[in-house]
């Protein structure tokens, strides 16, 4: 009898769901690799910022793909809260304030920037202080990574978490045999559960983290057209 047919007896479709679910993660792991690195670009062209591109590593596990991607999006957040730092230190309390003011026309706000990025770059472009409005004007960006970093950590720290991401090819069988010795057998489908609950979260934070960097990779595109 085959291990899959031993942990999930009453249930033949169990038996491809693991693969399913594994499949999704990677989906939307690729995806969010992809849209960082959209971001990682306008940083480094416009802000001056050197951060280094990351891809995924076939050769590697779930936990330390998630390690990669955790790493730069942590350093995309220390450069936007540098930037707001920089804003505050050499503007005057006023014109700080109206950066963040909801009623501020952005217009207003991006001379403001400008003016800072003049100081800090020598020289900068209105699609730099754009993108910098709209990276600190925007806490659903920064609540975003927050939110995805916190999940992908939790999943790397999953059951599945030391499964490489190849394995994927070898077969349900493989990836049974590969997470045994994480858990118990008995423990097993209540891991699963626990690994669908935390997909389920992380794809939803996925989808609204590459919309509000597509909105501002959109933005940069249109004005340098």
């Amino acid at each position: 009898m085959a291990l899959s047919d031993l942990l999930y007896p009453d249930n033949p479709k169990r038996k491809q769901e693991l693969i399913n679910l594994h499949q999704e993660l990677l989906d939307s792991m690729s995806a969010n690799f992809h849209a960082t690195n959209e971001l990682v670009g306008v940083l480094n062209k416009h802000l001056g910022c050197t951060i280094t591109p990351i891809e995924m590593r076939e050769s590697s596990t779930v936990k330390e793909n998630c390690e990669i991607i955790i790493q730069v999006m942590s350093e995309i957040q220390h450069q936007v809260q540098k930037i707001d730092s920089d804003m505050k230190e050499k503007l005057e309390p006023v014109l700080y304030q109206k950066l963040y003011d909801i009623k501020e026309p952005e217009l207003e706000k991006i001379a403001i920037a400008q003016r800072v990025f003049s100081i800090i770059l020598g020289e900068a472009t209105s699609t730099a202080a754009m993108v910098a409005i709209k990276l600190l004007g925007s806490n659903f960006l920064t609540l975003t990574v927050s939110k995805l970093i916190g999940l992908l950590a939790a999943i790397g720290a999953s059951v599945l978490g030391g499964v490489s991401i190849t394995i994927i090819g070898l077969g349900l069988e493989m990836i049974l045999h590969a997470i045994l010795g994480a858990v118990e057998r008995s423990q097993l489908l209540t891991a699963v559960r626990s690994y669908e609950k935390h997909l389920t979260e992380f794809k939803a934070a996925s989808e609204k983290y590459q919309r509000a960097i597509h909105e501002v990779t959109s933005l940069v595109r249109q004005q340098v057209q």
